[in-house]
């Protein structure tokens, strides 16, 4: 196996020669600031990250990642890492679309639908982390009761993108934006497996 540490260099290399030295248009402006379009929550799993699998250029998008790209309702006193970065891209980047993006095969999803009550945790955090999407299971259960485990996970991996969407709503800036048409909610999900992309506005119908 490589050294992991001259990877990173040869794949900076590769970046500088072939990207950032042939594209001084794009480069040289994002030295001054940046405006992104974008705010992108996405799933922390290597597989899916979305600058590859949307082909997002350097300044396009305001990129916030977790596991099984939650995004928890508005708390001051909780969470704060994402009430920053959403704040910030909303507040001083003034960007105008806000994705949450799901994914197959989530490994965080798969965590919260096994959640079992008064089971001991398994990890430190994780369990704690994807039970902000606690709702989006109990609706996935009650509604789709009859379907295998796995099938339900699918599911599950697109609810949780709507309950995030919802708590998205529960940010008085964000709120304001879509009240004043500034800003709009987009869900998506990205299948790996078979290579599709799904988008919707606001919320999935169910």
């Amino acid at each position: 196996m490589d050294d992991p540490v001259e990877r990173l260099k040869d794949g900076f290399h590769k970046f500088k020669t072939e990207v950032y030295d042939k594209k001084p248009e794009l480069f040289e402006p994002l030295k001054a600031g940046q405006a992104p379009k974008y705010v992108v929550f996405a799933c922390s799993d290597s597989r899916v990250c979305p600058s590859v699998t949307l082909g997002l250029q350097p300044g396009e998008a305001f990129t916030v990642r977790n596991i099984a790209a939650m995004v928890p309702a508005y708390d001051k006193t909780k969470y704060t890492g994402i009430g920053s970065a959403i704040e910030y891209a909303v507040c001083a980047l003034k960007v105008e679309v806000l994705v949450v993006i799901g994914h197959s095969c989530c490994g965080g999803i798969r965590a919260l639908l096994s959640l079992q009550d008064g089971a001991p945790d398994n990890f430190h955090f994780v369990e704690n982390w994807v039970k902000i999407g606690f709702p989006a299971k109990i609706k996935v259960k009650k509604d789709h009761a009859s379907v295998p485990f796995d099938d339900q996970c699918s599911i599950l991996e697109k609810e949780a993108v709507n309950l995030s969407l919802e708590n998205l709503k529960t940010y008085p800036f964000v709120k304001e934006g879509l009240a004043n048409g500034t800003l709009k909610l987009v869900g998506g999900h990205y299948n790996f497996v078979s290579g599709e992309f799904l988008t919707w506005d606001n919320k999935q119908p169910s």
